[in-house]
């Protein structure tokens, strides 16, 4: 049975417009730090950049690790800091969220655990790559029937995959060991659906972009920096990154294709510490 769903209504011509903000390590103390990054605050200059754009989105998706510490206090935290944007904000779970904890304490009027979004000509699918106890994720049978079940539902609309795990190794030797394991085989479960026109995640805190060649064409893939720490491309070990805090941006146009752009806080306001050998 397909799960709940919500809709919003836009111009039927006009595309959609989404923010994605992703892995926010917030902490019940808005003083602690995340090696050497204040993440309460490199979170709250990532929304104000996006607030100086005057950017006309429609929704904000949190692709989880909205926590660092699990508790209840980070997550209101996170309400908190949002409400000066006026989203709607959809959230899903990252590896350092607990479920339950994040589902009972990410309420607000504005905040929607709704795993099917139904805006214009496009479905957004918020799914859970998580596999409890592991930093790495996995696309359970469960998620891929859901998957199927939405398009069946809905089969005219286009598809966007939201989730915390990457689907691809990123090159980080260290940071591949905690992919989404079964990353291949979902590509090419997903890849036989044409609805499916782009993959979101978070976990990685670098920018990716690539292409993975379907039965019916071409699927965009995409990675977002963290609202905090970034991690070094292409680094055979555990190493952090000098850019700064970013985020996403996404036009989901009526023929389905996605123009985008990532942003990052201007100037070097958050340096992390670059003798840090993991977190």
């Amino acid at each position: 049975m397909l799960k709940e769903a919500i809709s919003y209504s836009v111009a039927n011509s006009q595309a959609v417009r989404l923010v994605q903000i992703t892995d926010p390590h917030l902490f019940a103390d808005p003083d602690a730090q995340l090696l050497g990054v204040n993440t309460a605050h490199s979170l709250e200059a990532v929304l104000n950049t996006l607030l100086a754009t005057a950017y006309l989105a429609d929704l904000m998706l949190v692709t989880g690790d909205i926590s660092q510490d699990y508790t209840d206090k980070s997550y209101h935290n996170f309400i908190q800091a949002i409400q000066p944007v006026g989203l709607p904000c959809h959230y899903l779970p990252g590896n350092h969220d607990d479920l339950r904890l994040m589902n009972l304490h990410m309420q607000g009027e504005r905040v929607h655990g709704h795993r099917c979004i139904d805006i214009g000509h496009w479905q957004i699918l918020m799914l859970n790559s998580t596999i409890k106890g592991s930093p790495g994720g996995e696309m359970s049978e469960s998620e891929c029937e859901f998957i199927e079940q939405a398009i069946e539902a809905a089969p005219d609309k286009h598809v966007l995959l939201a989730m915390h795990h990457n689907p691809i190794l990123v090159g980080c030797l260290w940071l591949d060991n905690h992919w989404m394991k079964n990353g291949d085989a979902f590509l090419a479960h997903v890849g036989r659906f044409p609805q499916v026109k782009g993959l979101l995640w978070g976990h990685v805190h670098q920018t990716i972009e690539e292409t993975y060649h379907g039965q019916f064409g071409n699927i965009k893939l995409m990675a977002t920096p963290s609202t905090c720490i970034q991690f070094k491309p292409k680094s055979d070990y555990f190493a952090l990154d000098a850019l700064q805090p970013g985020y996403r941006l996404l036009d989901l146009n009526a023929d389905g294709s996605i123009l985008t752009n990532v942003y990052r806080v201007p100037g070097e306001h958050f340096s992390p510490d670059k003798d840090a050998g993991g977190y």
